[in-house]
């Protein structure tokens, strides 16, 4: 088990080396035209734009240029064109409003997920199977944004449920915070929780035709513990992939759309406005921190593939 983790931080430090370098084209070599302009802004005096050529290192090779905005971005010192206001400083700001919205919505779309698939699953062919179904399918097929804005006129507005909006920190008031992210965490889940009750429904239908389930029920163990321990343990692989990828997506900017809806004031808020403003260093340092956490997250799913099935480590 220790060799496969060596093995698999070895890989990440070369696949986070390599989206580092692609990103930093993406960004700055590959449009046409001065990237100090398009760094500084279509409204940047020529002073501004010689100062960003400067500090990016854009008036040297193309290794410097790269080591450069590596420096800057590892070190906190990218600044934003429009507003001159420190990058990371904004992000850590953000953070915590992404962070609550993406962990509690995880929450609930793992777990109804979970259950709403295997109750499927058991029942497959039957009216509860029929009814899970179509839930499922009407949540996969409902925008976040359609769904947050119903969810604020009838539940907010017109019924006075739940807060319009905004969020509040956890430290300063629990059950306002709470209150705030109820709407968010829902509108969020709806999609992942169709998604996942349908894959997990499909891999325990394939689970409960194995060899070693039947010869777990030929033993003479209860339904609860052949489903429980043989039949969702073999089936969470998939669950688990699908988990670490949403998560680590919704927390590097998935979320957008649902953080707009609702006024939260995230990560992917800022990101959604930085695009709006054409300002590009918080684009860049967010999308590069967004794919740093999927990879790394994807990381932590093998090992826990690993855990879940000891063949993996093979």
């Amino acid at each position: 088990m220790g060799r496969f983790v060596v093995n698999r931080l070895a890989s990440v430090v070369a696949v986070l080396f390599a989206i580092s370098v692609l990103t930093f084209l993406i960004f700055q070599a590959i449009p046409n035209g001065d990237p100090a302009l398009r760094l500084a802004g279509r409204l940047a005096t020529p002073q501004q734009v010689q100062d960003v050529r400067e500090q990016w290192g854009f008036d040297k090779p193309i290794y410097e240029q790269y080591g450069k905005t590596m420096k800057l971005i590892l070190t906190g010192k990218v600044t934003s064109y429009t507003q001159q206001l420190n990058v990371l400083d904004e992000v850590r700001a953000d953070a915590p409003a992404t962070i609550s919205l993406v962990t509690g919505a995880a929450v609930i779309w793992l777990g109804f997920g979970i259950v709403f698939g295997l109750l499927s699953a058991i029942s497959a062919g039957r009216w509860l199977d029929r009814f899970l179904t179509v839930l499922a399918l009407v949540g996969v097929s409902t925008p976040v944004f359609l769904l947050g804005a119903v969810m604020l006129y009838y539940l907010g507005y017109k019924w006075h449920l739940f807060p319009l909006g905004g969020y509040v920190k956890l430290t300063d008031d629990p059950w306002g915070w709470f209150t705030h992210l109820i709407m968010p965490w829902t509108a969020l889940s709806v999609l992942f929780i169709g998604v996942y009750s349908r894959v997990l429904r499909s891999t325990v239908l394939d689970t409960l035709g194995e060899d070693y389930v039947r010869a777990a029920r030929a033993k003479g163990l209860t339904e609860r513990r052949v489903l429980v321990k043989h039949v969702l343990r073999n089936s969470m692989i998939p669950i688990i992939s699908l988990f670490g990828l949403d998560f680590a997506a919704a927390i590097g900017g998935g979320a957008i759309l649902t953080e707009s809806v609702f006024n939260l004031h995230g990560i992917g808020q800022y990101a959604a406005e930085s695009i709006s403003r054409l300002d590009v260093p918080p684009i860049l340092v967010i999308t590069m921190l967004g794919a740093f956490a999927v990879v790394i997250l994807s990381a932590v799913v093998d090992v826990v593939y690993a855990l879940l099935d000891p063949r993996i480590r093979l």
